[in-house]
């Protein structure tokens, strides 16, 4: 799917011009969280990869409104250690920050001696999903099967996501980190979808990761959805076709006049 991007690059080549595919449902100039994410992403793994260290935990603060304009990213290196790497990002649209973001890349290394604790998952993702299909994403609740009806799942039980990912520019393919980032951007939906749609907006993302995952193909799995006083924090664990790989984490308030009821259509958030 490298011929869709949520950005396009300017004549100077410096700055993202949003595509279609980055437009958001909250609102007609807003720009989605996928999107968001996945530039910031983008632009700390082009600036500080390395094949030693693996991109263990990313934070993103989503703190404005993301508006379809043109938008840059800046970085910075925090630290630079042996096992430890730290670097920042700030996502600029004119002189207004709309997001910041800090990412964590720790050193490749044997595990220590004896065994753990790890959970049970009983998460099946389903058979080929995008051989010759859009790329909405799939969902599954306790009791249904897969489908790509968001609005078929607006209901109280537990919710899981699949998806393909996007890349942030034409021509140049998702990378397995980035795409990890958008399927992260789910733990919103999986948490926060309700019997009328969505009515919590996340402000952050923090994904946490022990791999890098593989395939065109992630999924998610919600945990937890914890409320009070309009405030959701909501949790889940990330997955490939080998099984889980990291853990998404979303905090979000109240926007009921924003309300997104996908029963009557299809999009992202």
């Amino acid at each position: 799917m490298s011929d869709l991007s949520y950005f396009t690059l300017d004549a100077d080549g410096t700055t993202l011009i949003p595509t279609s595919w980055a437009r958001s449902a909250w609102g007609p100039n807003a720009l989605n969280g996928p999107a968001v994410c996945a530039a910031a992403a983008h632009a700390l793994e082009r600036e500080y990869s390395d094949p030693e260290f693996v991109p263990s935990r990313l934070t993103i603060d989503l703190f404005k409104m993301a508006k379809n304009e043109p938008t840059v990213v800046n970085t910075r290196k925090v630290r630079s250690g042996h096992r430890i790497v730290v670097a920042d990002a700030e996502v600029m649209q004119g002189d207004t920050m709309v997001a910041r973001a800090s990412i964590v890349f720790l050193r490749r290394s044997a595990p220590p001696p004896g065994n753990e604790w790890r959970p049970e998952t009983t998460f099946t993702p389903p058979d080929n999903a995008f051989d010759n299909k859009p790329r909405y994403p799939y969902m599954k609740t306790d009791g249904n099967e897969w489908t790509q009806s968001i609005g078929g799942h607006q209901n109280v039980a537990r919710k899981r996501a699949w998806s393909t990912g996007m890349g942030v520019l034409p021509g140049e393919p998702c990378s397995p980190f980035v795409h990890a980032v958008q399927s992260a951007e789910s733990t919103s939906l999986v948490t926060n979808l309700g019997t009328e749609g969505i009515g919590y907006i996340n402000c952050d993302l923090t994904m946490a990761l022990s791999r890098i995952p593989e395939g065109h193909e992630l999924g998610i799995e919600a945990d937890t959805h914890i409320t009070a006083d309009g405030i959701s924090v909501g949790t889940a664990t990330l997955y490939d076709r080998k099984g889980p790989y990291g853990t998404g984490m979303v905090t979000a308030v109240s926007n009921p006049a924003a309300q997104i009821d996908f029963s009557s259509r299809k999009g992202l958030l």
